[in-house]
């Protein structure tokens, strides 16, 4: 009888484990456009925080065309700040870093976005396909599929999306797809007085973007580089990069921002071989007592 439950047992487990072997392999990816349907370009923004007078027109440009709820009236006690980073309600945030030197200070201002980067984390995270790239390449939540499960808050190394506390959801930045769909710029690049928010087919803001960092060499300031134009370290590239005059971090970007799933094909193979190795075991031991007990 112990041996007919022995023998039972572990034929449950195998059948269990061929079950879940599908589970085992990473899910499908969505590749990113390029181009779109009909030819559309890759479009995204450029940030040059050298022109970023920190006046938060962005932010409440996206607030109101986005109807999103403010973030309260309070200061935070970090700089001239209310929104103090980006979450499921503020999808633009305008970031101060005061530096005070012993002979000089300096303001440091950006406005900090989702990056809608060519290889999202949070694309390959999501366990629903409510994360996607649309047309225009830009990274997408599908607010009816979402389930809430907040693995892409956790995928994301910048810190960009957000789950609600109303419905449970993750939000962030769309790009203003429904503005772009109708032909018009989104309401942030719109709003901005310097300019330092720029919307366009990617490839030719990276052009121009490059152009923009040799001219601000050529007048001095050596310290003025690109983030997110080409690869940052293994990352990729961002769709929505920026012109930084200091160290990333001190504007709160990841200076080499890890990819979660790079090494995801790896990690299966070693957890499948695992769970292979401990349930051959099992059968031996099982077998075993069977053994004994006959």
């Amino acid at each position: 009888m112990f041996a007919l439950s022995s023998a039972k047992i572990v034929t449950m487990i195998q059948l269990e484990m061929m079950q879940s072997l599908g589970n085992a392999f990473p899910p499908r990816r969505t590749p990113v456009p390029s181009p779109g349907p009909d030819g559309q370009d890759q479009m995204g923004f450029f940030t040059d925080t050298s022109l970023c007078i920190g006046c938060k027109a962005c932010e409440v440009a996206c607030k109101q065309w986005n109807q999103l709820p403010s973030d309260g009236f309070k200061f935070t006690g970090n700089s001239y700040d209310n929104t103090e980073a980006l979450s499921a309600t503020t999808w633009r945030h305008v970031a101060f870093q005061e530096q005070i030197g012993e002979t000089s200070s300096r303001w440091l201002m950006m406005s900090d976005v989702c990056k809608h980067c060519v290889d999202a984390p949070c694309v390959q995270s999501c366990p629903t396909g409510a994360l996607i790239y649309n047309e225009f390449g830009n990274v997408y939540v599908q607010d009816d599929i979402c389930n809430g499960c907040g693995y892409c808050v956790s995928a994301c190394p910048f810190g960009v999306i957000g789950r609600s506390s109303e419905d449970g959801h993750a939000h962030k930045c769309t790009l203003c797809y429904d503005r772009q769909k109708g032909g018009m710029t989104p309401a942030c690049a719109k709003a901005c007085p310097t300019a330092s928010i720029q919307f366009g087919p990617v490839d030719n803001l990276r052009e121009h973007a490059r152009e923009r960092v040799e001219n601000l060499r050529a007048q001095g300031n050596e310290s003025a580089y690109l983030y997110g134009a080409d690869s940052v370290g293994d990352y990729g590239t961002l769709n929505s990069f920026f012109l930084l005059e200091d160290h990333p971090n001190r504007y709160n970007l990841p200076e080499a921002p890890p990819q979660p799933l790079k090494t995801q094909n790896k990690r299966y193979a070693v957890s499948l071989l695992t769970g292979l190795a401990l349930t051959a075991l099992a059968g031996v031991f099982l077998a075993k007592g069977a053994a004994d007990a006959a």
